[in-house]
């Protein structure tokens, strides 16, 4: 017999109630449109939602997320998400948000092989491979290489959507269109600004490549 999940439908019920009545218009004005000045390319992990982390309500911003916060050039789903909040929703801001004691990093470092998760894993794992002895140079402890390779898996993702047609074309028509890397930590709830912003395609060809040593010191 299936099993049915009515305690977590008790839940939306009540929180549907309460919603309403401390704002009667809460839901009719949620339904009129979606607005949101934000799009949020995070991860996947169950501990990182970005309505929370960023104290805002539901409509205020556009989210993907996936498994480390990769943005694939080829992948239909971040580039049909892409396109759509910069050339319908025309959201002024995206942000990668990665977080420390990433699992999809971990396995990327881990050097493993077997599962789907690690083709789509690839990317970062030859970044690691390739800074593999600089990381370790530069951070003794196995811990703060993990979190450095949190790090510059975000700014490798900002690059990488950076060099999207979809965000070249809209810096080439003029339209306002900011990019931000951060990291969330979940051991305090508080986000880390790391870089890098670009607001245009001068600011990110002025870029170090992210395959650069240079990439990998803080």
């Amino acid at each position: 017999m299936a099993r049915t999940l009515t305690h977590l439908l008790a839940r939306n019920v009540a929180w549907a109630r309460g919603k309403v009545a401390a704002h009667p218009d809460y839901f009719r004005n949620m339904a009129e449109a979606q607005r949101p000045k934000y799009l949020w390319i995070g991860c996947s992990d169950s501990r990182v939602t970005a309505n929370d982390i960023l104290g805002l309500e539901p409509g205020e911003v556009f989210v993907h997320r996936n498994l480390g916060n990769i943005v694939h050039t080829s992948d239909l789903n971040v580039l049909s998400v892409l396109e759509f909040a910069i050339d319908q929703l025309k959201v002024r801001h995206l942000i990668v948000c990665g977080h420390y004691g990433c699992g999809g990093v971990r396995r990327a470092m881990s050097g493993a092989r077997g599962a789907l998760s690690d083709h789509w894993l690839q990317p970062l794992s030859m970044l690691h491979r390739k800074h593999k002895c600089r990381l370790e140079a530069l951070f003794g402890d196995e811990r703060s290489q993990f979190d450095r390779m949190c790090e510059i898996n975000v700014g490798m993702q900002v690059r990488r959507l950076a060099a999207t047609p979809i965000v070249e074309d809209a810096w080439a028509r003029g339209q306002e269109l900011h990019l931000h890397g951060w990291v969330y930590a979940v051991h305090d709830g508080l986000l880390r600004d790391i870089g890098p912003h670009l607001s245009s395609a001068v600011e990110r060809d002025a870029l170090p490549s992210i395959d650069d040593d240079t990439a990998i010191e803080r």
